[in-house]
């Protein structure tokens, strides 16, 4: 028997590849969860849940932008609809690196309605039905070790980053007593679609941050996979309002 066998997960952001979302989506039906995967591209989306049943797994798509509240609504009540719980969420985000003389207000705006507000909505809205079905459920919140050091370049991504960390713990104590579990992840470099965008915006200064790697590498989409994995599970029911850095030792200097 799968590690989540009998579970239902949403994972968001799930249409790009190689990409967080997808890597995770593919990984929580390998271990039995029926998934959720959403993306404000739909056909990504729906691209990502075929893989899925073409492996043998269990999985449905949806159109989601996650800034639009209304959004979250629909594919809310679209699951309890078809499968009356929610085991597991994972909010996911994007990167908008800038330094701070080329950051616009848009590009702040985008990066904290993507990476943070986005966050609130689904935290929000999970917290509703797990209470409304007394599921003892995991809320995993992707935030980055640009949430918790200076990075440079990243001032916007680091303030959405930041919150989402702390707005984890915060609700994880006001959850902890129902079982509600709200657990943060930090990934560091890690090679999906958004870092080949990371690496052209800011090609100055990527070899400096590369190089702050002691493992000297980038990791993979399923090194944070594994961790959401484990926090999604059982064998996690202690664990909350806890961060998991998955950063090749960068931020242990």
């Amino acid at each position: 028997m799968g590690r989540l066998e009998g579970k239902i997960a949403l994972v968001t952001g799930a249409a790009s590849v190689p990409g967080l979302g997808s890597a995770t989506a593919l990984r929580f039906a390998a271990e039995g969860a029926k998934v959720w995967v959403t993306d404000r591209d739909a056909a990504g989306a729906e691209a990502c849940a075929a893989a899925i049943r073409a492996a043998g797994g269990q999985a449905e798509a949806l159109g989601h932008d996650v800034t639009n509240e209304a959004d979250w609504d629909a594919v809310f009540a679209t699951i309890e609809a078809k499968d009356g719980k929610l085991d597991v969420l994972v909010n996911a985000g994007i990167a908008v690196l800038r330094t701070i003389e080329a950051m616009t207000f848009a590009d702040w705006t985008l990066q904290n309605s993507v990476n943070l507000d986005s966050v609130f909505h689904g935290t929000k809205r999970a917290v509703v039905l797990m209470r409304k079905t007394a599921t003892k459920g995991s809320i995993i919140n992707i935030s980055s070790t640009a949430g918790l050091v200076g990075v440079p370049a990243c001032g916007a991504y680091a303030a959405s980053k930041g919150g989402v960390r702390l707005f984890s713990k915060a609700i994880a104590v006001e959850t902890a007593k129902e079982g509600i579990r709200i657990n943060s992840v930090h990934p560091g470099m890690i090679l999906t679609n958004i870092q080949d965008v990371a690496m052209a915006d800011n090609a100055a200064n990527y070899d400096a941050v590369l190089g702050a790697v002691p493992m000297g590498c980038m990791g993979e989409p399923d090194d944070i996979a594994n961790v959401n994995l484990f926090l999604a599970s059982d064998e996690a029911k202690y664990v909350t309002g806890a961060e998991f850095v998955v950063d090749g030792g960068m931020t242990a200097v």
